[in-house]
Formats: C-alpha cells, sequence, structure tokens
C-alpha cells in the first residue's frame, strides 16, 4: 500500500511564491501520510501566455529549484514530483521537464515533454523543444512502479501505453489543462480512460484558475475516482494497492489480450 497525494495550485511569476507555496502543500500532503506527493505541470513558474519569460526564468535540473525540492524530499523523507521549465543549451528553447525527486535528495526520474500542446489556439513549441522518444523512466515506491507524462500527452494513448510496456503501474500526470469549452470533460474523460484500459493508476494533478481547469484526481484500474479536487488550491491523497491492481487484472486481462503494439514514428 502506497499513500499518494496530489497538490493542486496556481503557480504564478514569482518563483520564490511558487516554491513557498509548494512546500506548504507538500507538508500537508506528508502530514496526511503521503508518501509521494505529484505538482503541477510548470509548477516553478507560469506566465499567462506562452512569452519570453519562460525562457528567462528557466533553471537546469541542477538550479535552485530542484535543489530545494530534493532538499524538502530529504526533510520529509518522501518523493517529490513537479514540472519545471528547464533550461536548453543556447537559451532558444526550454524543455518541458517533470522531475522526480526521492526522499535521499536525488533525482530518481525525468520526463520531457513529448507532444507539444499546439491546439486550442495555444502554440507551446514557438518556445519548447519536445522531448526524444527514448525509453520511459520508471522509479519505485514501496514495491510500486511508477511512471510520469505531461498534460497534452493524455490526448496520445500510446504515451501512456508505453509507459505500462515499461513495467509503470501509476501513472502520475502533472498539467496546465487550460480552461475551455469542454475542456473540463476531455480531462476528466481522458483520465479515467487511461487507467481504465491501460489497468493503472492514474494520479493528476492540474494547476487551478485561472491558468487551469483544476478537477486534480487520483483514479484506480477500474476507473473509480478514489479522491478529487474541485477548483482551489489543495491536497488530496489516497491509497494506491498492488493486491488491488492484480485483482483488476485477473479481472480484465486487457493487457494480455491486446493484438497489437506501440511502435514510435521518429
Amino acid at each position: 500500500m502506497v499513500s499518494v497525494g496530489i497538490a493542486q495550485f496556481a503557480p504564478g511569476l514569482d518563483k520564490q511564491q511558487n516554491e513557498k507555496t509548494i512546500a506548504e502543500l507538500v507538508r500537508q500532503g506528508a502530514q496526511l501520510g503521503a508518501r509521494l506527493v505529484v505538482l503541477p505541470e510548470y509548477a516553478m513558474f507560469t506566465a499567462p501566455s506562452m512569452d519570453g519569460s519562460f525562457l528567462e526564468t528557466a533553471e537546469p535540473l541542477s538550479g535552485l529549484f530542484v535543489t530545494g525540492l530534493s532538499a524538502l524530499a530529504r526533510e520529509l523523507s518522501i518523493f517529490i514530483v513537479a514540472g519545471i521549465n528547464e533550461e536548453l543549451e543556447g537559451g532558444e528553447q526550454i524543455s518541458n521537464t517533470l522531475v522526480a525527486v526521492g526522499p535521499q535528495g536525488d533525482v530518481v526520474g525525468v520526463y520531457r515533454k513529448l507532444h507539444l500542446y499546439d491546439a486550442f489556439g495555444y502554440k507551446e513549441s514557438e518556445l519548447v523543444r519536445p522531448g526524444k522518444v527514448e525509453a520511459p523512466e520508471t522509479f519505485e515506491v514501496d514495491g510500486l512502479t511508477f511512471g510520469m507524462q505531461t498534460c497534452y500527452d493524455l490526448r496520445f494513448p500510446e504515451v501512456t501505453r508505453r509507459i505500462v510496456d515499461a513495467g509503470a503501474q501509476v501513472l502520475l500526470l502533472p498539467a496546465e489543462w487550460v480552461p475551455g469549452p469542454l475542456k473540463e470533460d476531455h480531462w476528466t474523460t481522458l483520465l479515467r480512460a487511461r487507467a481504465i484500459e491501460n489497468t493503472i493508476y492514474v494520479a493528476a494533478a492540474d494547476q487551478c484558475a485561472p491558468t487551469g481547469a483544476g478537477n486534480s484526481m487520483i483514479v484506480d484500474p477500474m476507473g473509480v475516482v478514489l479522491a478529487s479536487l474541485g477548483e482551489q488550491a489543495a491536497v488530496a491523497v489516497a491509497e494506491l494497492s498492488e493486491e488491488r491492481l492484480r485483482a483488476v487484472r485477473l479481472k480484465n486481462p486487457a493487457l494480455e489480450l491486446r493484438r497489437f503494439t506501440v511502435a514510435a514514428n521518429d
């Protein structure tokens, strides 16, 4: 059994304030018994629109933000996952990156967003370089295997399937799911679909208004919502069980019965 927390808030332009809010939310999660707390996409810094400020505030994985996350994880003896605008060589683009740090303060996993949000009138690719299609990274917490993906990747089911094929039993999904007509319905539907079709847990942490649609949630392998948040900044925790995974996969052996695999285009 692993207790996982989702922490929802609206990151802004002030990185120090974002760090303060993150620390408060992660501490709340730890007090609620969470062994791992997942935060939104671009938790380090978010502007109202994709502009040069994302380049100016970017940091490497060795920078102050990840160093601070590592210190917090070590202090609380938990795992933390958060999204950052990662500095890239040349300074003309960033990577939309997720970083997972462990209770020893070490980086245990990194994920760089594969599908950029060039949809619904947004153009993330103007400043963001998509991640390379590589073998998904996973990490273990108390016997369960965790994988990561980001926001718009949710609309591409093959992303999750590759992560499951790499051994993940839990998908961690930080997001800045931009509000709009039917967007909340898409979000909740797709989260449950990814859990059901892969017979996995999904723990999704979204930004809340004004930058995100909120509705962060933890879904079990049968699509049951175990914990959820509405529109407010808050933390919710749920217990994830390998026994539940086994029981669901015995009842619905969809992964064993499938007749197709996933192959990359590039």
